[in-house]
């Protein structure tokens, strides 16, 4: 069963993606050259703790960290620690919050300075194809309308689609039902209905679309090496248009 929010539970999820796109906001303004992805981390985990919230992943399942933060070719579940970022990287910052018992979960992936073109190019392809999805994310539409959606749009621009790891619905638990591939067929799965909350996150890679996780048993890398990113917004339907409930400016602005 896909869980429906009552108007009392969408202001809590309201007040948790708000967070979430804050703490996200604040933490990318200290990504800098020789900035250790631990330091982001621990600046996460105070701006969460300041605002009377825990962090959604720290514990979840065993994951040691505040944040997700992956860096050029780590696609997903990076865990901050030594690594220096350097100029010319790519940051995805994947913020989730439990505020009040509400879960607000949102990510981004940032350019470090001037990063290179096709790079540039598919950061800004994975930001619209998010933004795009928006239009299937309404009362009535097939789950699988938006999905497809996301597929036809990074394949057309040559890019590849993650299929291991998918969206998924978010509430009261940072994972609820349904699943949300970033590939699919038009006129499948659930119907929308107003009221569901969901994490919309394409998860897009610069070359091959196959993944590896290191050793660390979280970490999601391109088998290729290749750059990657992700987007995610979580995305209240209505009987109108959908609602960004962790709205934030475009990372590219051009």
């Amino acid at each position: 069963m896909i869980p429906i929010k009552t108007p009392s539970e969408i202001e809590k999820m309201r007040a948790a993606g708000d967070l979430a796109s804050q703490v996200l906001n604040e933490v990318a303004e200290r990504i800098a050259p020789g900035v250790t992805t631990g330091e982001l981390d621990e600046y996460a985990g105070k701006l969460i703790a300041d605002a009377g919230a825990k962090s959604a992943f720290l514990g979840y399942r065993g994951y040691p960290a505040h944040l997700c933060i992956s860096v050029n070719e780590e696609v997903v579940h990076g865990i901050g620690g030594p690594r220096r970022i350097n100029y010319g990287d790519v940051v995805s910052l994947d913020c989730g919050v439990n505020l009040n018992g509400w879960i607000g979960d949102t990510a981004a992936t940032l350019p470090v300075g001037i990063i290179q073109p096709e790079v540039e190019r598919l950061l800004r392809i994975t930001e619209e194809t998010l933004e795009g999805s928006l239009k299937f994310a309404v009362a009535g539409r097939r789950l699988g309308d938006l999905s497809n959606y996301i597929e036809e749009q990074v394949v057309r621009a040559g890019f590849s689609v993650v299929r291991e790891f998918v969206g998924h619905g978010v509430g009261r638990k940072l994972h609820e039902e349904p699943q949300i591939p970033n590939y699919g067929r038009k006129g499948s799965g659930p119907k929308l209905k107003a009221g569901m909350t969901l994490a919309i996150e394409p998860m897009v890679n610069l070359g091959r679309p196959e993944v590896r996780i290191l050793e660390d048993d979280w970490t999601v890398v391109t088998r290729d090496g290749l750059p990657s990113a992700h987007f995610e917004h979580t995305v209240l339907i209505t009987n109108g248009q959908p609602e960004v409930l962790t709205w934030r400016r475009k990372t590219l602005l051009r």
